[in-house]
């Protein structure tokens, strides 16, 4: 009940007919942002493209300048030396066929899956318990690297994966509630700018069309896609 009540309350405060600039959209939903828990701050992105044409998918990995405030878990392939980088970079699970069997298994124990080049045709196998995870790694993304060091760092760090689903909108993680309004307006930013820059060949038209951002618990506040270039 109580939880109702502060969603009702949060809601109430929400004009849902109108547009707000960033900076108001980001103080709203931050100042409702009441669980007893620190709450990730949630962006959407409504493109004007259709994924299912593969000269219309958007997708891409970026840093956000103020961290994410989640610390991902890191799973990599690879053997030897490799191996022994990823281990000493934090990775928390390293490994070869005895990572695929506890894959098949059922045993996800990562968040995102950095592999070396030689270890795809093993992660391969995998692409049907990965994939619609999202988590097979992919070159395009820096997932399949030599760098093992520098992708479990760059993970580790606050990188954000950004897709667009069949819809054609992105959701992604921009911050906490616990995070200063400028830091999550930066972060924001950040990502809004990199979908811009990943626009596909194939799409016509508008191209950002909506956007809201909400929290955990909280409501959607649609959000002036003009104010992110402001």
């Amino acid at each position: 009940m109580a939880k109702n009540k502060r969603l009702t309350a949060a809601r109430a405060t929400v004009d849902t007919d109108k547009q707000y600039d960033l900076a108001a959209a980001v103080a709203l939903v931050k100042g409702n942002a009441k669980a007893k828990f620190d709450e990730t701050i949630e962006i959407s992105l409504n493109l004007g493209i259709d994924p299912r044409h593969a000269d219309q998918m958007v997708r891409g990995l970026i840093s956000l300048p103020n961290g994410t405030g989640k610390t991902l878990r890191v799973g990599v392939f690879a053997r030897g030396p490799k191996a022994e980088e990823a281990k000493a970079a934090g990775a928390e699970v390293v490994g070869a066929e005895d990572l695929a069997e506890k894959i098949q298994n059922g045993e996800i124990e990562f968040d995102r899956c950095i592999a070396t080049p030689d270890m795809m045709a093993l992660v391969g196998r995998l692409g049907k318990i990965l994939g619609p995870r999202g988590l097979m790694p992919n070159p395009r993304l820096g997932t399949v690297t030599m760098d093992v060091k520098g992708a479990v760092q760059a993970a580790k760090s606050g990188q954000v994966e950004y897709r667009a689903e069949k819809a054609g909108i992105i959701h992604a993680g921009v911050g906490k509630a616990s995070f200063g309004e400028d830091k999550l307006v930066e972060n924001i930013k950040a990502l809004v700018d990199a979908v811009q820059k990943a626009r596909p060949t194939g799409a016509k038209g508008t191209y950002l069309k909506k956007a809201a951002l909400s929290s955990t618990m909280g409501p959607g506040v649609r959000v002036d896609v003009a104010t992110f270039t402001a």
